[in-house]
C-alpha cells in the first residue's frame, strides 16, 4: 500500500504538490497550536524560562544594533536636511521612521536570525534523537511542551524588545544630535514625541506581535518536521531563518497599507 501511494501520479507535479501539502500541514501546525494554548496544564515556568532566553539573552546583540541604527540613519539624513535648512526637523524624521518601521522590523529580523534559528534548530535536534517520541512515552504533550512554550514566549516578548530597541536607537540619535546640533536632552524627545501619534505606537506594538508570532511558529514548525540526520537539523535552522525573515517583509508591507488607509480616513 505505501508503494503504491508512493507511485501515484501527482494532480499537478511533485513540486506543486509538495507545496501545497506543505501549506496545508502548516496550517494544520497553526490549528494545533490554537487549539493547544487554552488547553490545560499550563506550562508557566517554561514559557517564564523561554522569555529568558529570548529577551535577556538577545539584550546586547539588540543594544548594539539600535544604537548604531540611530546613529547610522541620523548621520544619513543630517545632509539631505541640511540642504533645505531643516537639520532642526531630524529628531522627527529619526522618531517617525525608528518607531513606524525600522525599529520593529530591525528588531524581528535580528530575533529571526538569532531566535528563529536556535528554535529550529534545538527542536530539530530533539525531533532527530527521537526526544520528542520518548516525551510522548513518558505522558507529556511534547507539542505543548516545545511548540506553544516557544511561540508564546515570542509572541510576548519581541514587542518588549521592539520598544527596547526605539529607545536606545533614539539615544543613539540623540548623542549624534547633540555631537552636531547641540540639542538637549528635553528638545530632543519633545520634537520625538511631538512627532509620533497614537496610531504609529499601536501599530508598531501590533506588528511587533505579528512578527514574534510569526518567528516562533516557524522556527517550531521547522524543527517539529525536520527530517532524520544532522543535516536535517542544519536544513531546519536556515529554512526557519529564511521563510521567517520572508513572512517579515509580506506582513510589513500589509501593515504599511492598512495603516496608510486607517490615516487616509
Amino acid at each position: 500500500m505505501a508503494g503504491q501511494a508512493d507511485d501515484r501520479k501527482p494532480l499537478l507535479s511533485k513540486k506543486i504538490d509538495k507545496f501545497f501539502t506543505g501549506l496545508a500541514d502548516a496550517w494544520n501546525f497553526v490549528r494545533r497550536f490554537f487549539q493547544e494554548v487554552f488547553l490545560p496544564p499550563y506550562e508557566f515556568r517554561e514559557v517564564i524560562h523561554q522569555c529568558y532566553r529570548i529577551g535577556v539573552e538577545s539584550l546586547p546583540l539588540i543594544s548594539l544594533t539600535g544604537f548604531i541604527v540611530g546613529i547610522v540613519f541620523t548621520n544619513q539624513s543630517r545632509p539631505s536636511l541640511s540642504e533645505f535648512g531643516a537639520t532642526s526637523w531630524l529628531p522627527a524624521l529619526i522618531a517617525i521612521a525608528i518607531v513606524r518601521a525600522m525599529g520593529p522590523l530591525v528588531t524581528a529580523l535580528i530575533a529571526a536570525g538569532k531566535v528563529g534559528s536556535s528554535i529550529g534548530a534545538e527542536i530539530g535536534s530533539m525531533k532527530v534523537t527521537e526526544q520528542i517520541d520518548a516525551m510522548e512515552v513518558s505522558a507529556t504533550n511534547p507539542f505543548k511542551f516545545l511548540v506553544v512554550t516557544r511561540v508564546l514566549a515570542t509572541t510576548f516578548m519581541i514587542p518588549i524588545l521592539v520598544m527596547y530597541t526605539d529607545f536606545v536607537a533614539l539615544m543613539g540619535s540623540f548623542i549624534n544630535v547633540n555631537g552636531k546640533e547641540l540639542v538637549s536632552l528635553s528638545t530632543f524627545f519633545v520634537q520625538v514625541f511631538d512627532a509620533i501619534t497614537f496610531l504609529d505606537v499601536f501599530s508598531s506594538v501590533i506588528k511587533s506581535i505579528v512578527f514574534g508570532f510569526t518567528i516562533g511558529i516557524v522556527g517550531c514548525y521547522k524543527g517539529y518536521h525536520s527530517s532524520k540526520g544532522t543535516e536535517g537539523v542544519g536544513r531546519a535552522a536556515n529554512s526557519a531563518v529564511v521563510i521567517s525573515m520572508f513572512l517579515i517583509f509580506i506582513e510589513e508591507l500589509l501593515a504599511l497599507q492598512i495603516v496608510n488607509a486607517i490615516r487616509a480616513m
